[in-house]
């Protein structure tokens, strides 16, 4: 188990001057994005960096659904100001952009591609400690604050990928619930959503002593397990806290509890999904976002198309997890349990089938969703590039339950018949 130190509670975003100064740090690059550079967030970072005399800069390019282009663009900028410290305000693309920044001005000689999950990337292990990370999230989805993931769009392969190792954690990360209530509705729907399948998928993952083959040496284990005991703890709360509580975040800007109870949601399902893994939910979502027929989702103000990352995760879940259910139907029964189905009378052959309508029924009640890939433009002739997008993504496919993993052919197949299933529901 490995997760970044946490502190959380209303107004800690006040103490990071203080923190910065505690880790000796002497010369900050502050990374966010031109939206949350504007907000309070921000401005009670540079007071607070101000108030301890600490030097720093601000890179405020950070590209929402970051690409490789903008991530090259950002560790430019990084290796230039030569940090000791990093500082990451906003989302989980500013985080993830920063855990990058962080690792190649670590590394200056790597080439882009040495650390990037294979087979896209070498997928080579990071072998010394990176500059210190303190992450202050602004939105209530990723759980970037807790894990050593970092995705970025592969411009080339039309797919999501990115880095995946425990060295890339943030060293602190600052959970301030007054920082989410400047979210728009519909961004705080698409990030609960996230939680949603990543608590869902790492509760759901295969179990950590089936995950293979066995690393040859311990750096070389992924920070991905398989679900586990303790991950199990934190993806069933989160589970619950996100039924209970992302439906009240959505339709009220005021409900204060919910945001609050949706942000400790998010962290615990990064806790979770950090160290047990996601699966086919996210597999199959970096294609659909890299593959963007021209969707604009409806509350992002972007000057380009946009499927928010929570928004491709959770258009394929109903038909996932029909199909995983099969695999552990107590566990599938479970889950449905937390969406408040009757499961004492359901036999277990249709516990996916249940869990599958649970889904549907919470995101047409959540509203604003896309009731299948469809709704976002694509056509059953974008299929097999979708399937294609998906074959790369080993590192989470491993642990999907019910996926063929001897045959390429045979996975292509179900993944098609996934893709085809989720077009409309």
């Amino acid at each position: 188990m490995a997760a970044s130190s946490i502190r959380f509670g209303p107004g800690c975003t006040r103490e990071v001057g203080m923190d910065v100064t505690n880790l000796g740090a002497k010369r900050v690059m502050v990374v966010t994005d031109a939206t949350v550079d504007k907000l309070t967030a921000m401005a009670q970072v540079r007071q607070a960096l101000d108030a301890e005399g600490v030097k720093y800069e601000v890179y405020n390019e950070v590209r929402v659904e970051p690409k490789d282009s903008s991530v090259l663009k950002a560790v430019a900028a990084s290796k230039a100001f030569k940090p000791d410290a990093f500082v990451a305000v906003g989302g989980g693309s500013v985080i993830d952009t920063a855990k990058l920044m962080n690792l190649y001005t670590c590394f200056p000689e790597a080439d882009f591609l040495d650390f990037v999950n294979a087979p896209l990337g070498k997928g080579l292990p990071v072998t010394k400690p990176l500059l210190p990370l303190i992450a202050v999230p602004t939105t209530a989805g990723t759980g970037s604050e807790t894990t050593g993931t970092a995705i970025f769009d592969h411009v080339a392969s039309r797919a999501k990928t990115g880095v995946a190792h425990r060295a890339l954690k943030p060293t602190l990360g600052l959970c301030d619930p007054l920082n989410t209530r400047t979210m728009p509705s519909a961004v705080a729907a698409s990030s609960g959503l996230d939680v949603l399948c990543h608590s869902l998928e790492s509760w759901t993952a295969i179990p950590f002593h089936e995950r293979v083959p066995r690393p040859t040496n311990p750096i070389n284990r992924p920070a991905y397990q398989g679900a586990n005991p303790i991950s199990d703890i934190f993806s069933l709360q989160a589970l619950r806290s996100t039924v209970k509580y992302l439906p009240r975040a959505v339709q009220d800007p005021d409900d204060h509890e919910a945001q609050s109870q949706m942000l400790l949601a998010a962290t615990l399902a990064g806790v979770g999904f950090g160290n047990a893994g996601v699966h086919l939910c996210h597999g199959m979502s970096y294609p659909i976002s890299g593959q963007n027929p021209g969707h604009r989702h409806e509350g992002y103000e972007l000057d380009y198309p946009i499927i928010p990352h929570g928004v491709s995760v959770a258009v394929t879940a109903p038909a996932v997890f029909r199909f995983t259910g099969p695999s552990n139907p107590a566990r599938h029964l479970a889950a449905a349990e937390a969406f408040g189905v009757d499961v004492s009378g359901v036999k277990e052959e249709s516990a996916g089938e249940v869990l599958s309508e649970a889904l549907k029924e919470f995101l047409a009640k959540l509203g604003g969703q896309p009731r299948g890939l469809k709704e976002l433009g694509f056509r059953e002739g974008d299929i097999d590039m979708l399937v294609e997008g998906t074959v790369p993504q080993r590192r989470v496919l491993m642990l999907a339950p019910s996926l063929e993993d001897g045959s390429d052919e045979v996975q292509r197949e179900q993944l098609r018949g996934l893709f085809e299933e989720a077009m409309e529901y």
